[in-house]
């Protein structure tokens, strides 16, 4: 029986799963204004569409590749450079999956009651936290199960939740614009040619919370790697792989654009982010009140009355909360096997114990079991620990904020071996010319080690110098992990 391979359109909405985040949006918005919308279009120029371009060209490359980004940098520079920067990689996903599965559950209460209740959720008499710590244990259980059937079950999920998160983006423009018509073509933020270089957060004044941003706006791109490991997944992958990669870039990019644009048709920023909410609006929140923000202004455009309005913003949120909820969900399937797929497949057998590298329906189930019991353990010790796990979370946090970037560096550096190497056969290439590619590659370390350095020094500007410190220790601490776990497979082989 043949297996079913991937399609455009499947990779395409995996793609987009894995990277678009429609929360971004609205708190660019917040955060920034329409002033957000070059930042965003500047990241997009010097980081995700030049490094997009780099992983179409690796893609195409290495279409029979199953070890992802590893064997691309392995053949590129060398195993151990590439093993190094991989296990930094996958070390972030792990705490993007603690992350995650404790907070998925905000979208879920939003779309049940229109408001996010997790605070006062209480099972067998445990606190919020605990409760939270419970139910992510179990949803990590579930997607560990799920994941092992194998990659057709999960194409299902990341298609239905990059469907949502479509129909969402569908539906900001359009009720955007059908309110803009209705109220004569009146924005309601005011717009100037200052709106676009001047933010109205009182916050973001300065050239360091401005910076601050750039970064925020940088790390909005992030995620496309993770879509490496599925390349020997792909039909026709030396055509299909590059395609999908460009087309999602060049969505992903200018649909942000858009999207923050349209906002200012019915949010005005002092009334929606000050006035609108009860609650103190954070950029944990800020999305779910803006969406119920559009169906309230909605609701008056079309001159109902106050309480039909208020009704009408709520069902907004709930259609927000089961679109996120889908959303993270697709994304959460697809990170839960992807980046483990590339590490165990990817790199020398004999790094790992033998019943690691066993696949079942494609995949490293048992891999896949241990990756789900270190999660659930960290999950465990966060949720029932007190103050002092709470901290090592925080710690935990730090440590892998800068590991989740400084890949894209290795990658950025192993594309330019990658193109100086005749030897290896280019089906597509983006960069024509090896002046065109340096010029990339330099454009993306730049970018990124901008980040990276800005990252790390920001906690200690505001006087949390610890942060800083863990920001450091992180890289060194993950990236020496790799450096002796290859150390060990190499005098093994001696």
């Amino acid at each position: 029986m043949t297996k079913k391979k991937l399609t455009l359109t499947a990779l395409i909405l995996m793609i987009f799963t894995s990277v678009f985040g429609f929360t971004n949006m609205p708190r660019a918005f917040f955060l920034m204004g329409y002033a957000s919308i070059p930042w965003y279009i500047l990241a997009a120029l010097t980081f995700f569409l030049p490094f997009a371009f780099m992983l179409a060209e690796f893609g195409a490359a290495f279409k029979d590749s199953k070890g992802g980004i590893y064997s691309w940098m392995a053949e590129s520079i060398n195993p151990k450079f590439a093993f190094i920067g991989t296990f930094m990689w996958y070390a972030s996903y792990i705490i993007w999956m603690v992350n995650v599965g404790s907070g998925i559950w905000i979208p879920l209460s939003n779309f049940i009651f229109g408001v996010d209740k997790t605070q006062s959720w209480s099972i067998f008499g445990l606190n919020s936290v605990q409760t939270l710590g419970i139910l992510a244990i179990i949803w990590i259980i579930f997607i560990t199960v799920v994941s092992s059937k194998g990659l057709d079950k999960i194409k299902k999920i990341t298609s239905a939740g990059g469907t949502a998160v479509a129909l969402l983006n569908v539906i900001l423009i359009v009720v955007g614009l059908l309110i803009l018509v209705l109220n004569g073509g009146e924005m309601a933020q005011p717009l100037s040619g200052g709106a676009f270089t001047s933010s109205p957060n009182a916050s973001y004044q300065s050239i360091i919370s401005i910076f601050s941003f750039l970064v925020f706006a940088i790390f909005a791109y992030g995620g496309i790697e993770v879509i490496g490991g599925l390349v020997d997944e792909t039909e026709n992958a030396e055509v299909t792989f590059p395609k999908a990669v460009t087309i999602s870039a060049l969505v992903i990019a200018i649909g942000y654009a858009i999207g923050i644009f349209v906002m200012g048709a019915f949010t005005n920023w002092d009334f929606a982010y000050t006035q609108f909410s009860s609650a103190e609006t954070t950029l944990g929140n800020v999305a779910y009140i803006t969406m119920n923000n559009m169906g309230y202004q909605l609701g008056l455009a079309m001159n109902l009355t106050d309480a039909a309005a208020v009704t009408m913003g709520n069902w907004f949120s709930r259609y927000m909360g089961i679109s996120m909820f889908l959303s993270l969900s697709g994304a959460f399937f697809t990170l839960s096997f992807s980046p483990l797929k590339q590490l165990i497949e990817g790199t020398p057998k004999e790094i790992w114990p033998s019943k690691w590298t066993k696949t079942v329906n494609g995949l490293p189930t048992y891999a896949m079991k241990i990756q789900g019991a270190i999660v659930i353990v960290i999950i465990a010790l966060v949720s029932f620990g007190g103050d002092s796990a709470a901290k090592f979370f925080e710690i935990l946090t730090a440590m892998t904020n800068v590991s989740m970037t400084i890949p894209y560096i290795f990658i950025a550096l192993a594309f330019m071996g990658f193109k100086n190497k005749d030897s290896i056969k280019k089906p597509f290439e983006m960069y024509k010319s090896k002046s065109k590619a340096k010029l990339a590659t330099y454009m993306v370390i730049l970018v990124v080690g901008f980040a990276n350095v800005f990252t790390i020094i920001s906690p200690a500007i505001d006087g949390d110098i610890m942060t800083t410190v863990w920001s450091i220790v992180g890289p060194i601490f993950f990236g020496g992990v790799a450096w002796w776990l290859f150390s060990r497979y190499e005098n093994k082989q001696k």
